[in-house]
């Protein structure tokens, strides 16, 4: 219910009421956010078995290539690897938006600390000059990985966005992971 329409609240919570409308209009535009989310179908991607330039990147999975990889460089960021090309979304025709949901790690040639960014934009350097970068840490407790899921959090997005990965290891000088993806798509 919009905070407008409650009108007709007790006298004594009239200032506890007016002084936290702002916390509450958040709160409510939060519970809308996490219904819309939770509750669309997640859609995953792998490598394309047939990669077309920037536009087709990524396959649904049981379809494609297998998992993308990425590589960290010597004590720095490596290079930055498209994940998802400008032709790879809408999965549904009707759908206008979409973000990155999460990702399942299923090779690391370290046990070390990694750290994974995702850019959004046209280029990876696009993404980052627009602030468009998610990030997240992650260590695996062994190479042999089964079943590491990371959640990413990332804003919705007009579809047709790129994505672009890459990774570092504090201290290595070569640090490779192997993902798959997943996404869910919205109507705007």
């Amino acid at each position: 219910m919009p905070i407008g329409v409650v009108k007709n609240y007790p006298e004594e919570l009239k200032d506890d009421i007016d002084e936290n409308l702002d916390t509450i209009a958040e709160v409510l535009q939060d519970v809308e956010e996490v219904d819309r989310h939770n509750h669309h179908f997640e859609k995953w991607f792998e490598i394309a078995s047939v990669a077309v330039g920037e536009t087709h990147i990524a396959d649904r999975i049981g379809s494609g290539g297998g998992a993308f990889q990425i590589d960290a460089g010597n004590n720095t960021w490596g290079a930055w690897v498209q994940i998802l090309g400008s032709d790879d979304t809408p999965t549904e025709n009707n759908k206008t938006k979409f973000d990155l949901r999460e990702l399942q790690i299923t090779a690391a040639e370290r046990t070390a600390l990694y750290y994974l960014q995702f850019s959004f934009g046209n280029t990876a350097e696009s993404g980052v000059n627009l602030g468009k970068v998610a990030e997240t840490p992650f260590q695996p407790q062994s190479a042999a990985i089964k079943e590491n899921y990371i959640e990413i959090k990332s804003e919705q997005m007009d579809v047709k966005q790129k994505i672009w990965a890459r990774c570092k290891c504090p201290g290595q000088n070569t640090a490779t992971i192997n993902f798959l993806f997943g996404i869910h798509e919205y109507l705007a």
